[in-house]
């Protein structure tokens, strides 16, 4: 059974930082591209970044373009997020999830996505 669990969310201030963590086990992490979802309250969740199986592909949503960074480490069956020049809109529950195997490019479609996590809170005040 494939299990993710997110953690480094919490409460920053605008402008600052985090850096998310996904740990995953059961299956084969490295053979899948990546996903970071979030949802706001009364919002519907939305792609944030993906990277692909290989970790040479990443892709991002709009709204965090430069001030978001995905990677991963298949050695450690991991993937980050990093997260600088935080702003209150970003504010919401993360989650990562794992999309399509072999995937070059993470899809945006939480549809694509089989296996999700738990989430991560992430607030940013103003």
């Amino acid at each position: 059974q494939v299990q993710l669990v997110e953690s480094g969310g919490g409460l920053v201030q605008a402008g600052g930082s985090l850096r998310l963590s996904c740990a995953a086990s059961g299956g084969t992490f490295k053979s899948y591209a990546m996903g970071w979802f979030r949802q706001a309250p009364g919002k519907e969740r939305e792609f944030v970044a993906g990277i692909s199986w290989s970790g040479g592909n990443t892709n991002y949503a709009d709204s965090v373009k430069g001030r978001f960074t995905i990677s991963r480490d298949n050695a450690k069956n991991t993937v980050y997020l990093q997260m600088n020049i935080l702003k209150p809109e970003d504010t919401a529950v993360y989650y990562c999830a794992r999309g399509g195997a072999l995937a070059t490019m993470a899809p945006r479609d939480t549809l694509r996505y089989d296996y999700w996590g738990q989430g991560t809170q992430v607030t940013v005040s103003s």
